[in-house]
């Protein structure tokens, strides 16, 4: 196993924002196809695949729509 050791006089802290994973997005959006229920998601990447991924499950029935990260999917009734 690999170690980072950090020398210096100062100790690290602080906080940094995780980016959305594409690779984790698409399943899950595509698991709003098995519940009936209403689903958000935080942190969904805006990206094109994304964007198709969405256009094809209004397609096969769901409500979904897309702002700044995060996603919706609602079952159409």
């Amino acid at each position: 196993m690999d170690k980072l050791i950090i020398s210096g006089g100062k100790r690290l802290n602080g906080e940094i924002q995780i980016a959305g994973a594409k690779n984790a997005a698409l399943p899950i959006l595509c698991a709003g196809l098995l519940t009936g229920d209403s689903i958000e998601l935080q942190n969904v990447p805006r990206l094109h695949d994304v964007t198709t991924m969405l256009r094809l499950l209004r397609q096969m029935g769901l409500t979904a729509d897309q702002s700044a990260n995060r996603c919706c999917l609602t079952e159409v009734q």
